[in-house]
């Protein structure tokens, strides 16, 4: 019997040491299987951040250039203002031919702005937003209410959802000077 016994014992040795080889292997299994879950999400996430790099490079790889096109609009626009203005222009009979094909230009050139998604911010008559606006002076308005755009000095323009260029703005306040005289004749009074 004792050899039966001893049998039995190497049998529940055995046992247990395939038992704790299959644990390890499980283990290793599980873990291996765990790196390569881990794996393929960071292949998966790096897949997604190269497509939104190639999607923005598309979408605003122009950002630059369309900052400076900016530049040729507004001179322009100040070309005609410059034009009119001129006493010696005002007297030429080709004056209106001159500023039609001018307004050609400028037309065509907004034109392919809009083609490009770029966009003018509209800024008169709103709200102040320091997102899309630069205040340059404060106007004192009594007809406005106090933080609203009543002068643009410079557009400003979207690319998309980014902002080009700030709209250079008059934000209007109250007239705080007026206010301030009749209260001091109040309190002499």
């Amino acid at each position: 019997m004792t050899e039966n016994n001893n049998k039995k014992e190497e049998d529940i040795k055995s046992a247990s040491q395939n038992s704790d080889k299959e644990k390890n292997t499980e283990e290793k299994l599980k873990e291996a299987e765990d790196k390569l879950l881990r794996s393929l999400a960071e292949i998966e996430n790096q897949r997604r951040r190269f497509e939104k790099e190639i999607k923005d490079a598309f979408e605003f790889g122009s950002f630059n250039f369309a900052r400076e096109s900016l530049a040729i609009l507004d001179n322009l626009q100040r070309a005609k203002i410059a034009i009119k203005n001129d006493s010696v222009l005002k007297e030429n009979r080709d004056l209106n031919k001159f500023l039609e094909n001018i307004n050609i230009i400028e037309k065509d050139l907004i034109s392919i702005f809009e083609k490009n998604k770029i966009t003018k911010i509209e800024a008169i008559g709103k709200k102040f937003n320091p997102n899309v606006h630069q205040a340059m002076t404060e106007i004192e308005d009594e007809k406005s209410e106090a933080g609203t755009v009543i002068q643009e000095i410079q557009s400003g323009y979207m690319l998309g959802d980014r902002l080009l260029r700030p709209a250079m703005v008059g934000v209007a306040k109250k007239n705080t000077s007026k206010n301030n005289e009749k209260e001091g004749k109040k309190d002499e009074k």
